[in-house]
């Protein structure tokens, strides 16, 4: 009987294990099965135009590969964000697979060789394999690394030439096929509605992560998706690599293929071999591209060494040689054509398009398909792969260098060691972020007993990181104040600051409003090490009929919607007044079950509270919340709030125009959240010379736009009592169109006037008033080219309140400020009375990729009141 096509490769699968298991396949039989190829089992070659293999597809053939060869392990480290598989494929030779646990033992030693001698160290090298790590398609619509990755991995596993035997005797290789398996699959099936139509090749009309999109390459640090746990599980814990690259694709009309290293400037703190390593691989990359005739080959441009903490940009400070290879791209995987004219510079190191000694072969023009991107990739793959095998004991030897010169640098230099003291405004949060720096490797100890340090008292229970340890590199760059440079690299000729490529600091105590103190001397108390992740559960005080929730904790937020969500009444203080705080939650006495589960959730301590006051106290409601949705290839910013309200159990409904337009939104709304967005992008009255943007490159049902008739539906919301929500660039939209009495003086400043990417600013909370309910008196806000705030004087100036409020002088933090004296003073948050309703403007980034924590309960009041 002829087996189905779609069910063949299965049964082989299953039979296949089958013998295995009934020990009639043995280790001496493997060389006579078959290795499927790629091509017999997706029906086409990798890379041919307009085909795509779907990432189930992917998967089973991985799977097929382990029953049919002894030199790759297939593992499923769990289910991606939207319950896809995410896989990491080992491959290397039969011998090294057998002896997992011992090499990886080795690889651990050697990442982290404290204690160590010198002479044991260099037996570990001769009997350890260097460890290489490759990532594809973290972009799912950079589609190259994904179909890539089946035609490497064959190759690994049935060449037979020198080269390949190297590469499996020398190296261990830690394949991550696709870093974001629910885009992989969003794309591909676009593509295939889209094939033979006018939209063939355009991008998702939302976002390809359920959440964050694009932003999936921005969280290496605060690791907030469940594919980021997984590769932090695999590179910053289990098995650090030497070396790692993260294979991407960037714009068509530039550069063919970017290559390590990058350019100017490079962040501090890095130990030095590590730039000279991304040099020395980048040639052999470059080398062997020019050797297989690929042309138009870039390197040390265009992607400066100072980025965002994504995974290629963050490993550095693990002590990897992180790198970045990127493809120009093909409009999915049908063909582009270009002419010469079209190809252009302009990048950072690379002015022109025309030869230089980073660029020696620009490539001419003409058609561009996926096949061109499959085969660069692979090659630049395998050039890593190959230098490594043909120098284990220099990586692996350079590898305990790192590691012991940055532990040496940590023990020298000041600061020695940061105290995170036991006290905090929210301890909670405090605590989370010990737990998310634990999972980054960081070595973490805390104090049983008070800490004397310089001269203060820590109470016990404090925390302490010591910099004497190979990740001293990314402990001061999370948790030390940062300024970013300011010289010839990052201006250009006129003197006008170049923008960083991303935010200019990424400090995350900053971010998350937790204090932590540098400490410049030597910390000899015998502590305890963190071994795992703490434990955070809340306690129910015995005997009560009412609780205290502690306002400050944003963690509170959650026990209340989660409260709210069992029938459970909720108060809240509004004046201080028997040891309660404004912002303070008071719990009627429910289901002893119900409380308990709630404080083992969120960790929140429900204490008791033995006399409500009499007065000072409003009944919390339930708001109902709604958040605007649109297309145009989706809202990273929509997205990480949509993440952020599902962490802390908000409710909330996704808003789409017809909705908007339909009106009577007052009826199922309380609060309405518009984005960071521009005007144009809310109303959809997009310039008419907007390529990205433009409707031929969308079909008509994704053209987004809430139009006149949903400004008109906003504007009745807000005058009927509802209370609208804007962020960042969306708070523009706010006061032109509900013609506000605000001004915003930062809007038409030049650069060499004013500039701020990406820096934490120092600024006052009211927190007297609702919407600052919880917030310390001072505080830091991320402020990202944000608007600010000046109330235009009129009649009713009482209408509008300022709940933050930027300092008068010294305003840096961290990242990188000209001209304060235009910021100073400003509101950043407003509140604007509207009708029977309010407008809330908040122009910094308070919520931002869900890693703000010390700004969220502004957020959050705007929807507990």
């Amino acid at each position: 009987m002829r087996q189905h096509p779609k069910y063949s490769h299965r049964i082989s699968i299953l039979c296949l294990a089958g013998l295995m298991v009934l020990g009639i396949i043995t280790s001496t039989s493997w060389a006579q099965i078959k290795i499927t190829s790629p091509e017999e089992y997706f029906g086409f070659q990798l890379g041919s135009d307009k085909k795509i293999a779907r990432w189930d597809k992917i998967v089973e053939y991985y799977n097929l590969l382990k029953t049919e060869s002894d030199k790759i392990d297939v593992i499923d480290m769990g289910p991606s964000t939207m319950g896809n598989p995410f896989l990491l494929v080992i491959i290397s030779s039969k011998e090294n697979l057998a002896n997992l646990d011992r090499l990886k033992d080795i690889n651990a030693k050697i990442s982290n060789p404290r204690g160590i001698a010198e002479a044991q160290i260099k037996k570990l090298v001769e009997e350890g394999k260097a460890v290489i790590c490759q990532s594809m398609s973290l972009h799912a619509t950079e589609i190259g690394g994904t179909q890539m990755a089946p035609e490497l991995t064959y190759d690994l596993l049935t060449r037979k030439d020198e080269e390949t035997q190297r590469i499996l005797d020398n190296v261990i290789f830690f394949l991550i096929p696709s870093f974001n398996p629910d885009g992989q699959i969003m794309v591909t099936d676009w593509y295939n509605q889209t094939l033979g139509t006018e939209y063939e090749g355009t991008g998702l009309p939302w976002l390809y992560h359920k959440y964050v999109g694009h932003d999936n390459n921005r969280d290496g640090d605060f690791l907030n998706m469940i594919e980021s746990v997984y590769a932090a599980k695999i590179m910053y814990r289990d098995w650090p690599p030497q070396a790692y690259i993260d294979h991407h694709q960037m714009g068509s009309y530039g550069a063919r293929f970017y290559v390590p290293p990058y350019s100017e400037p490079i962040r501090p703190y890095a130990d030095p071999l590590i730039w000279r390593e991304m040099s020395w691989y980048g040639a052999h990359i470059a080398y062997k591209l020019e050797e297989n005739g690929k042309a138009g080959i870039l390197n040390a441009a265009q992607y400066p060494g100072w980025g965002h903490f994504g995974w290629h940009w963050i490993t550095p400070f693990h002590n990897i040689a992180g790198m970045l290879t990127e493809s120009a791209s093909t409009k999915l995987a049908t063909p582009i054509y270009i002419h010469p004219e079209q190809l252009r510079g302009g990048a950072r190191q690379f002015p022109e398009y025309k030869a230089q000694s980073t660029f020696p072969n620009p490539w001419p023009g003409g058609w561009w398909t996926l096949r061109d991107i499959v085969e660069q990739k692979k090659i630049s793959a395998w050039a890593l792969l190959d230098l490594a095998a043909r120098n284990k004991e220099t990586v692996l030897w350079n590898a305990y260098l790192k590691a012991k010169r940055q532990t040496e640098r940590g023990a020298q230099e000041k600061p020695k060691a940061y105290v995170i003291p036991a006290v905090q405004h929210d301890f909670l949060t405090t605590l989370k972020m010990v737990n998310t720096l634990l999972m980054s490797g960081i070595e973490i100890k805390r104090a049983s007993e008070d800490l004397r340090v310089a001269g203060i008292i820590y109470p016990k229970g404090s925390f302490v990181i010591s910099l004497a340890q190979p990740k001293m590199g990314l402990i001061r760059n999370l948790l030390g104040q940062t300024f970013y440079a300011d010289n010839d690299w990052t201006r250009d000729k006129d003197g006008r600051p170049l923008r960083p490529y991303d935010s200019a600091t990424h400090t995350m105590n900053e971010f998350m409003g937790v204090r932590v103190d540098p400490v410049d001397e030597k910390i000899e108390e015998d502590l305890d090490i963190l071994t795992g992740k703490i434990r955070i559960s809340g306690k129910v005080a015995a005997n009560s009929t009412k609780y205290v929730l502690d306002g400050r904790l944003n963690a509170s937020f959650k026990a209340v919607n989660l409260l709210l969500e069992k029938g459970i009444g909720v108060r809240r203080a509004d004046k201080s007044s028997q040891g309660l705080r404004p912002g303070d939650f008071i719990v009627s006495r429910g289901s002893e079950a119900v409380l308990k589960d709630v404080a083992d959730q969120t960790g929140v301590d429900f204490m008791a509270l033995q006399e409500e006051p009499a007065l000072g106290t409003h009944e919390v409601k339930k708001k109902r919340t709604g958040m605007y949705h649109r297309y145009w290839g989706g809202n990273m910013d929509e997205g990480w709030t949509r993440f952020l309200l599902e962490q802390f159990s908000f409710p909330y409904t996704s808003l789409k125009d017809a909705e908007i337009k339909k009106g009577g939104l007052i009826k199922n709304y309380d609060v309405i959240i518009l984005p960071n967005d521009s005007t144009a992008m809310i109303t959809g009255e997009m310039s008419s010379s907007s390529r990205r943007y433009s409707p031929a490159s969308v079909p008509p049902e994704y053209r987004s736009g809430i139009g006149t008739e949903g400004v008109d539906a906003l504007l009745e919301f807000v005058r009927n009592g509802g209370t609208l929500v804007t962020f960042g660039e969306a708070c523009g939209f706010a006061i032109e169109k509900f013609g506000l009495s605000v001004l915003n003086p930062m809007e038409n400043l030049d650069s060499k006037e004013f500039f701020c990417p990406g820096s934490t600013l120092k600024v006052k909370f009211d927190n007297t008033h609702p919407l600052a309910y919880g917030m310390p008196s001072e505080g830091l806000v991320l402020y990202w080219s944000s608007p600010a705030f000046a109330i235009i004087p009129g009649q009713h100036n009482e209408m509008y309140e300022t709940v933050v409020r930027y300092k008068d002088k010294d305003l840096l933090q961290s990242g990188w400020l000209i001209g304060e004296e235009h910021l100073s003073n400003l509101g950043g948050m407003v509140n604007a009375k509207y009708g029977k309703g309010d407008v809330v403007l908040i122009g910094f980034r308070t919520q931002n990729r869900s890693q703000t924590h010390g700004t969220f309960k502004l957020f959050f009041n705007t929807m507990i009141r």
